[in-house]
């Protein structure tokens, strides 16, 4: 991959209008990119880790967590998007879909609807699925499902990645990405398998 336009599959394109809220403007390559935003994920983390105990269930902490982690890259960093993508529901229903989407969360953490691996890769594949940023929403989900784990099941995180790089075309990617659309169609088999959760 060479232009800064170019994704690997299953990303989110960006539009020219949030190209112009990159505040580097000296990156011209995906690879820039993602060693940029890579670097701003490693300060989002020592921030949350770092930050005192705060409900982690509510739509300022998800748009807090998305400004941490690519803050630095984006200037609409922690902003909904508000323009259509290749995947994603309508802009104007994020909000409302983010604020459902993390009281099912908390009602499954407290009933024990489902095991702690299961409901962190349902959390995961609906905060894809709803994809309120304009980029970064798979990081920003599998870092959330993995703080979802460990304050709300005192459960260690995913290894997404199982030493593969999810960023660029993988083996892990593509079954990763496979993953995410069974659970479109409502197979979470794969999804299951995918973080462990059916062993």
């Amino acid at each position: 991959m060479n232009g800064i336009m170019d994704e690997p599959e299953g990303a989110t394109p960006l539009d020219p209008d949030e190209l112009e809220g990159l505040r580097q403007k000296h990156i011209t390559t995906r690879g820039e990119l993602n060693e940029l935003e890579q670097a701003n994920i490693e300060t989002g983390l020592l921030w949350l880790a770092g930050r005192r105990q705060t409900a982690i269930l509510t739509d300022e902490f998800l748009r807090e967590l998305h400004r941490r982690l690519f803050g630095d890259v984006w200037r609409w960093a922690g902003t909904y998007r508000l323009r259509e993508k290749n995947i994603g529901i309508d802009p104007r229903l994020i909000s409302v879909q983010v604020r459902q989407l993390l009281g099912n969360a908390q009602y499954w953490a407290e009933n024990k609807v489902y095991a702690p691996l299961e409901a962190a890769a349902r959390l995961h594949h609906e905060l894809v699925r709803i994809h309120p940023f304009p980029n970064g929403n798979g990081r920003h989900a599998r870092i959330s499902a993995d703080i979802f784990l460990a304050e709300a099941f005192d459960h260690p995180p995913v290894d997404w990645a199982r030493g593969a790089d999810l960023a660029n075309n993988s083996a892990r990617r593509t079954a990763y990405i496979a993953a995410l659309r069974a659970a479109d169609a409502n197979d979470f088999d794969p999804i299951l398998n995918f973080v462990n959760a059916s062993m």
